[in-house]
């Protein structure tokens, strides 16, 4: 797939799944601009990207504030004239008890998950509106929009929150020629991959643990011009363990 002359924004691209897609369209050609709060990863993932014969460029962004996002936008056109790819991947999760979870948390998760969303796509399709053929946004969710653990609200809630604005955005931009759609990630290690045991593996029906790159692949799928007919879809990739029945067997 190529991107060359496309101009492709990442939030929370300093590190795993973000740092994956980063580098993945920095080595197809695209023009490569970063935000996230974390500036000496940032900066890594920046010459990683030129030492590989990419462009990429990086400003410390914090997503919950909009003037942060405003300028992360407004410097992308500075360096290219144009915006054609936005990836919404930037988030955290805070795990805690409903009782322990305090209304400050819960507006963090809040406003660095999915408002980030809002704040972003607004942003950016202000300047996907100016170019011939429109552009594409991937929001990052989870499949913990879809199924949950203990203590997981906050985060489950954003989740769900950009499905549903994923498919509400994909409606409204069709006419501008703007693709929208969601990937899910389930189990992605971005950690040590090495240390994962044989069990964490074979739980899996895909017999595998997921890797940023699974998701990267996706998210250039889905931005590249071809696959224009694919808008409002939640893309789950996840080894199949959302497809996956699990009993307790009775012991005889």
């Amino acid at each position: 797939m190529d991107f060359m002359n496309k101009t492709v924004i990442i939030t929370g691209a300093a590190n795993g799944i973000g740092e994956e897609i980063a580098r993945a369209f920095g080595s197809k050609g695209a023009t490569v601009v970063l935000g996230d709060i974390d500036q000496m990863s940032g900066d890594d993932v920046v010459s990683a990207i030129e030492e590989d014969g990419g462009m990429a460029y990086f400003y410390k962004t914090d997503v919950q504030e909009e003037e942060d996002v405003k300028r992360l936008i407004r410097k992308a056109v500075e360096h290219t004239g144009r915006v054609d790819i936005l990836v919404n991947n930037a988030g955290i999760m805070i795990r805690k008890p409903l009782s322990e979870l305090s209304l400050e948390e819960w507006d963090r998760v809040n406003h660095t998950n999915l408002r980030s969303v809002f704040l972003c796509s607004k942003e950016a399709v202000r300047e996907m509106k100016k170019n011939e053929k429109g552009g594409s946004i991937v929001n990052i969710s989870s499949t913990r929009s879809l199924m949950s653990e203990p203590d997981t609200e906050s985060y489950a809630a954003t989740k769900g929150g950009i499905n549903a604005l994923t498919h509400a955005l994909a409606i409204s931009l069709g006419p501008e020629q703007i693709t929208v759609n969601a990937v899910s990630p389930g189990w992605i290690e971005t950690g040590n991959y090495h240390e994962l045991s044989p069990d964490d593996h074979a739980q899996h029906p895909s017999g595998r643990v997921g890797k940023p790159s699974d998701i990267a692949r996706a998210v250039l799928f889905l931005t590249h011009p071809d696959n224009d007919f694919i808008t409002g879809e939640n893309v789950v990739i996840d080894g199949g363990m959302t497809r996956k029945m699990i009993y307790e067997e009775e012991e005889d």
